[in-house]
């Protein structure tokens, strides 16, 4: 089974605040563990989701391997080295401040063993995306048009659970703090 490595050396954050967010995502698919990265509100989600997606982007163009097929086998942190400051303390005494690092280290693997990706470059994809697309744009330009003309003059109108018509809110007034839907 073919195992992908990343780390990420010295970050600037102790190694118990950064495990907090490791292991929320460790053992998840690669995917859905960047998801979750998204809504973490602690500093270490961002760099841990480069990390990630640094990790993602080795195993897609050293490897072959798909993105949708990897998990996170193996997300650990290690002590870094501790950065020694100095603060004065009472009657002359000095207290030591440490500022701790952080070195994090991730293995990808896959679930499926020897699911690989496509072969051809990107670029080739690209370019045969925008050629279609080309050909399709010229029949869709006519119809948008008139569908957009078509939006414009016919204004929806909002209905109550009784039917009546209410008519549209000005565009000047807003409520902020609106209660009911209209």
């Amino acid at each position: 089974m073919a195992t992908v490595t990343a780390q990420l050396k010295n970050l600037r954050q102790s190694p118990r605040k950064v495990r907090l967010v490791v292991g929320v995502v460790k053992g998840k698919g690669v995917l859905k563990a960047l998801q979750q990265l998204e809504f973490i509100i602690r500093r270490p989600a961002q760099p841990i989701s480069k990390l990630i997606r640094s990790a993602i982007a080795n195993a897609e163009n050293n490897f072959n391997m798909v993105a949708s097929n990897l998990y996170i086998k193996e997300f650990y942190v290690d002590e870094g080295v501790k950065l020694k400051r100095f603060q004065p303390k009472a009657m002359g005494a000095v207290g030591e401040i440490q500022k701790k690092t952080s070195h994090i280290h991730l293995v990808l693997a896959e679930k499926v063993p020897g699911l690989k990706g496509d072969k051809s470059t990107r670029s080739d994809k690209k370019t045969k995306e925008d050629h279609n697309h080309e050909d399709h744009n010229h029949d869709h330009d006519h119809e948008t048009t008139e569908q957009s003309k078509m939006k414009i003059d016919n204004k929806p109108e909002i209905k109550t659970e009784l039917g009546k018509k209410i008519a549209e809110p000005k565009k000047g007034l807003r409520k902020i703090f609106q209660r009911k839907s209209i």
